[in-house]
C-alpha cells in the first residue's frame, strides 16, 4: 500500500518503521529534500515543536559551491508538487534551502542539547531484486538514480519517535533537532554552522546505523576522517585534433596528468590517509582539443594536520598539471569535515542508560570515514560544552553506499529510546 503524501496519509511518527520507509520510497539527494523535509515539519509542528527555518532566512546556502544545478533544483521543486507537498513547503524548502531547526523547553532550566538529523539519499539506483527487503516489501525507491543507501532514512524516523517522546516536556532545558541536508559530499554543515545553529548548545549528539556495529549494541565512533572534497575546473583552447593540434590546450590531458597525480601523493607514517577521484567529465568530441574537464576529487585523513597538508598538496598537484599543459584551473572546496572524538562524560551515560532499552555499549569502535556532523561537535567542544557521535547496529546487508545496502528496522525503536533518556538526563 502506498504511503505517498498525495494519498493524504501521515505516519505516526512514534512508528518508525513506518516513518522510514515513506522516507526510503522517496529518497532526494543532498540539498534537494524538499518532501522529506515537508514530512519532518509538518509531524514536528503536529508535536507542538518550534520550528524555524528553509526560505533562506536560517541558513544561507546562495552560491554554495556544493549546490546541485538549477536544473536538478527544479526537478525537485516539481517532484515534491507532484507528490501532493504543499505549495508553502514547496516554497520554504526550494532551491536548496532544506535546513531546519526544531525546538522544544522542557519544564524546568538546563542545558540546551542538540542532535543533527541527516536527511539526503545518495545518486545510486536501488537493487529491484526480489532479495532486497525494500523492493520485496513495495517500499523500494520510487525515484530513478537515488537511493537512502547510508540510513538517513533511519535517521530521521529515529528522531522523529525521539522528538514525540520528548513531547511530553518532562526534561529540563531545550532540545535543539539539527535538520542538515547534504551530509554525503559533506556539504550540508558548514552553512547551517555558519549560521551560528550550535554556538549554544551545551551538549551534541549525532546517531549513525550500521558501519559493523554488531545488532543490539551502541558505541562511540573513532577515527572520524577529516576530508576536503574539491573540484576542479581546467579551462583550455579547443582545436582541430589533427589539423591544428599545437594551437589547442587540452583541459582534459590537463585533467588526467592530476588524476594520476594525485593517485600518487605519498601516503603519511604518523596518519591515515585516503586520496580518491570520483569524477571527470569533459564534453566534446573525438576530433577536437578539449577546452573543458572538471575532476572531482577528495582527500582524508583522521588527523587534522595531515589532512591541511595533504588537501596543500592535492592543490599544489591540480595547478602543476594545469601549469604543465598550459591551461588554466579553478579549484573550489565543495564541502568539508573535520576529525572529531566522543566525550567520555557522554559514553558513561550511555553504559548506564542502554541496559534499559535493549542495548549494550561496546568499546569505541573505528568510522574510517567522514562526516561533517564533526563540524558541530567540534564547535560545541571548543566552546566547554560535549559532544557525541554514536553507532548503532542494525544489521549487516550490502554495504554502504551500495545499491543493496538496507536496515534492521527493529533498531530503529531502541535507538530512539535510548536517545529520548540520554536527552532527558541532563
Amino acid at each position: 500500500m502506498s504511503t505517498r503524501r498525495r494519498s493524504g496519509a501521515r505516519p505516526d511518527p512514534l512508528d518508525a518503521t513506518a516513518v522510514r520507509r515513506q522516507l526510503h520510497r522517496r529518497p532526494e539527494v543532498g540539498f534537494l529534500e524538499i518532501e522529506t523535509a515537508d514530512l519532518a515539519w509538518s509531524l514536528l509542528s503536529d508535536l507542538g515543536w518550534r520550528l524555524r527555518g528553509g526560505g533562506g532566512d536560517l541558513v544561507d546556502v546562495h552560491d554554495h559551491p556544493g549546490l546541485p544545478d538549477r536544473d536538478e533544483l527544479d526537478a525537485a521543486v516539481r517532484r515534491a508538487a507532484a507528490q501532493g507537498v504543499p505549495p508553502e513547503s514547496v516554497h520554504r524548502f526550494r532551491d536548496g534551502n532544506t535546513a531546519f531547526v526544531a525546538e522544544l523547553h522542557g519544564t524546568r532550566p538546563g542545558p540546551l542539547v542538540g542532535l543533527r538529523v541527516d536527511m539526503d539519499a545518495l545518486p545510486i539506483q536501488e537493487s529491484r531484486s526480489g532479495g532486497h527487503h525494500p523492493a520485496a516489501g513495495g517500499f523500494g525507491s520510487d525515484i530513478d538514480g537515488a537511493m537512502h543507501a547510508c540510513g538517513h532514512d533511519g535517521h530521521v524516523a529515529i528522531a522523529l519517535r525521539a522528538a514525540a517522546l520528548l513531547s511530553d516536556r518532562q526534561f529540563a532545558g531545550t532540545v535543539r533537532l539539527l535538520f542538515q541536508p547534504a551530509e554525503e559530499g559533506v556539504r550540508g554543515a558548514a552553512p547551517m554552522l555558519a549560521a551560528g545553529l550550535v554556538d549554544d548548545v551545551d551538549v551534541l549528539l549525532a546517531v549513525h546505523l550500521g558501519f559493523g556495529t554488531p545488532d543490539g549494541c551502541v558505541a562511540a565512533a573513532t577515527e572520524l576522517y577529516g576530508t576536503s572534497k574539491l573540484r576542479a575546473e581546467f579551462t583550455g583552447i579547443a582545436s582541430h585534433a589533427s589539423w591544428a593540434p599545437e594551437q589547442g590546450r587540452s583541459a582534459l590531458l590537463a585533467a588526467a596528468s592530476a588524476v594520476l597525480g594525485l593517485h600518487a601523493l605519498p601516503r603519511y607514517a604518523t596518519a591515515t590517509t585516503r586520496v580518491n577521484v570520483g569524477t571527470l567529465h569533459a564534453p566534446g568530441a573525438a576530433n577536437i582539443v578539449s577546452a573543458l574537464a572538471v575532476l572531482g576529487a577528495e582527500v582524508r585523513a583522521d588527523a587534522a594536520a595531515e589532512h591541511d597538508d595533504l588537501e596543500r598538496r592535492a592543490r599544489a598537484v591540480l595547478h602543476g598539471a594545469a601549469a604543465m599543459h598550459g591551461v588554466t584551473v579553478d579549484i573550489a572546496r565543495t564541502g568539508w569535515a573535520t576529525s572529531a572524538t566522543t566525550d567520555g562524560a557522554i559514553l558513561a551515560r550511555i553504559e548506564t542508560l542502554a541496559p534499559s532499552h535493549g542495548l549494550r555499549l561496546l568499546p569505541p569502535r573505528p568510522l574510517r570515514a567522514s562526516d561533517d556532523a564533526t563540524l558541530f561537535m567540534r564547535r560545541v567542544q571548543e566552546r566547554g560544552g560535549l559532544a557525541g557521535y554514536l553507532l548503532v547496529g542494525a544489521g549487516t546487508f550490502g554495504p554502504h553506499h551500495s545499491p543493496t545496502f538496507d536496515l534492521d528496522e527493529a533498531a530503529l525503536a531502541p535507538a530512539a529510546d535510548l536517545l529520548a533518556a540520554l536527552i532527558r538526563s541532563w
